[in-house]
């Protein structure tokens, strides 16, 4: 089969042909028929990611047909147009992953940039009727990221004020068009003055660049007295203002350190005006499909900022370089 493969640091992502996986007991072999990219592909690329060995099929997020079911699976699922989910190891607490968690896209777990890839068939979720192979591969990392940030953490409802930091992200886009859907007023951050527009034009009620000095003043001031629902994936010296503008009793669910570390905190304003800072990453298969349920009852369409051919996955990757994309990049795969 044809995958693409980082053979080491510093070595641009290339098409090859590898071996075909076999599906084990218990698995099935998808043909994948989309995948996309994920902040941690770029990360992977650049050497900075935990757990790296060489070679590896990158790939976190993919959407395909089940074409061949291993010994004592159901072969009823053979035929069906699925999503996988993307971690093994979670474990049997729903409140954080266990110490054998891990995502596929590296070693011992091959990724989704390729044209085959077996998985257990407990990872099968059926893909969502009526989006495309593309959007389908957009949700399983980020889209999953974003909802239990959004839900599970960060507890949005209706009514609710809410803020997105750095919109324009995979994940970032969808926590938008999730807590919009709830009937939330949301608000956005990015560095972008494009993509805030493009997230007013989705229906946030107004954006604020986060270069400018003021910029956790003018959104306290635009969101008429602060949030009870901050979403970042930032951190760094930003995180403090963040601590600012949350309403008493307010949430704050955050993942990834893009922006680095957060500086020192204020502890008494945390605890004085009873506001949670909430730790996440990705969620569980439960999670996993209450989000294809909330998307399809919703008809959200993930936002693809451009598709590639299996064969320009290196291109693809370059685009994440300066961050300009707004929504998922894909790959289509044959």
């Amino acid at each position: 089969m044809e995958a693409i493969v980082l053979e080491g640091l510093g070595q641009p992502l290339t098409q090859k042909e590898v071996e075909k996986p076999s599906p084990k007991a218990g698995e099935v072999l998808v043909r994948l028929k989309a995948a996309s990219l994920n902040r941690r592909d770029w990360w992977i690329t650049q050497g900075k990611y935990s757990g790296i060995s060489y070679p590896t099929i990158l790939g976190s997020d993919g959407a395909g047909i089940v074409v061949e079911a291993g010994e004592g699976t159901d072969a009823d699922w053979i035929g069906k147009e699925v999503i996988i989910y993307p971690a093994y190891g979670w474990g049997d607490s729903d409140k954080s992953q266990s110490k054998d968690f891990s995502i596929i896209g590296l070693p011992p777990y091959q990724g989704t940039f390729a044209e085959y890839i077996s998985v257990p068939v407990e990872h099968l979720q059926f893909k969502p009727a009526e989006l495309s192979w593309e959007q389908a591969a957009t949700l399983p990392v980020a889209g999953l990221t974003a909802y239990r940030a959004t839900f599970t953490k960060g507890q949005a409802k209706a009514g609710d004020t809410v803020l997105i930091t750095g919109v324009g992200g995979g994940a970032g886009t969808f926590a938008l068009q999730y807590a919009l859907a709830a009937g939330c007023k949301v608000f956005v951050t990015s560095g972008s003055g494009e993509k805030i527009q493009r997230a007013i034009k989705m229906g946030a009620a107004a954006g604020v660049s986060y270069k400018a000095q003021d910029w956790a003043e003018q959104l306290l001031e635009l969101s008429g007295g602060g949030f009870d629902v901050i979403v970042d994936s930032a951190l760094g010296e930003g995180f403090t203002k963040l601590v600012d503008i949350c309403k008493p009793g307010g949430r704050i669910a955050f993942f990834g350190g893009t922006a680095g570390n957060i500086p020192e905190l204020n502890g008494r304003k945390i605890f004085w005006r009873h506001i949670t800072l909430l730790g996440t990453t990705l969620g569980t298969f439960d999670e996993f499909g209450e989000m294809l349920a909330y998307v399809n009852e919703h008809k959200i369409e993930p936002v693809i900022d451009e598709v590639f051919p299996l064969a320009d996955a290196e291109k693809a990757i370059r685009t994440m370089d300066n961050s300009t994309q707004f929504g998922k990049l894909v790959l289509s795969i044959g």
